[in-house]
């Protein structure tokens, strides 16, 4: 099983009523939640551990969760309201608005923690739930636990007007991206992290650091996936872009359904990546994401859409 732990929201996407009125409708989201979504979608055994509130909202989130086959009984529940986001499109690019403060997710603290089942074989992490407390230290102590002992992967996602405390929050990624085996950046995450330069030689200073894999996204201009000893680049996927809510999510359940599916998501595996499973990885990833960005909100595909 590969366990997706952070947020977990309701997405208040931009509508119109039949009468023409700007409205708001939700949706079941937040970048970790979606790339549960996506894996279970994919076929992959996935658990999904958050601070999932028990009002309407949670509801609807625990029933998004189930349809796609994701098993949520290691969630933290109670009776804290859920996060919304209130999203703003423009030439279908996202912003949001969080509303946060004392919800069920941001107020995960360390008793909450679950030990883990054995069957858990890697832990995937990111998202806003890190740049904020008690969530953020939570996430962070599940992850330096867990580090050794099953694959990790970060994706960080960084919002930067959702970070009220900058300094903290790079020192937190700083150690993240240390213990984690998988460091999957976008172009945009890369140059807020390290600054402006060319984006192969900051994505080799991240490898680095730690990590035995990272990928980094580029948008139109594809996907790059660097190791020690290989490095791959595939193509962006033509696509008609509606919005490109959940793709970088998607892209990381692809990531992480083909190197599952190729055996390789052990630390052995990562340590041994050939070009061409890399190329593999990448391929599904970005055919995934061309498939979320199709289509309005974050909706990822079914395994049997990618056949």
């Amino acid at each position: 099983m590969i366990l997706c732990a952070g947020e977990a929201l309701i997405d208040m996407l931009p509508r119109h009523t039949a009468e023409g009125e700007a409205a708001f409708a939700p949706h079941a989201g937040g970048a970790v939640f979606n790339t549960a979504i996506a894996l279970g979608r994919l076929g992959v055994p996935t658990g999904f551990f958050t601070g999932l509130s028990t009002d309407l909202f949670g509801q609807v989130l625990e029933r998004a969760l189930t349809a796609s086959g994701v098993d949520a009984r290691l969630a933290a529940r109670s009776a804290r309201p859920t996060t919304l986001a209130f999203v703003t499109l423009a030439d279908g690019h996202a912003s949001y608005a969080f509303y946060d403060e004392n919800t069920a997710g941001r107020m995960l603290g360390p008793a909450d923690l679950p030990a883990l089942p054995d069957t858990v074989e890697a832990l995937f992490l990111g998202g806003i739930s890190l740049a904020v407390e008690p969530c953020g230290a939570t996430y962070e102590a599940l992850m330096l636990r867990e580090a050794g002992a099953r694959v990790t992967m970060l994706d960080p996602n960084v919002r930067p007007g959702f970070v009220a405390d900058e300094a903290t929050y790079r020192a937190r990624l700083a150690r993240l991206i240390a213990a984690a085996d998988i460091v999957k950046l976008s172009d945009e995450d890369l140059h807020w992290l390290l600054g402006p330069g060319d984006t192969a030689a900051l994505a080799r200073d991240v490898l680095d650091r730690g990590p035995a894999l990272v990928v980094l996204t580029r948008g139109a201009q594809g996907a790059r996936a660097i190791t020690r000893t290989a490095e791959a680049a595939v193509p962006a996927r033509p696509a008609t872009v509606v919005d490109t809510v959940g793709a970088g999510d998607t892209f990381n359940a692809g990531l992480l359904a083909a190197l599952r599916a190729g055996g390789h998501l052990s630390r052995a595996g990562l340590g041994c990546l050939s070009h061409a499973a890399l190329v593999g990885a990448l391929d599904l990833a970005a055919r995934a994401a061309a498939i979320t960005v199709s289509r309005a909100g974050a909706n990822p595909p079914w395994k049997e859409e990618l056949a």
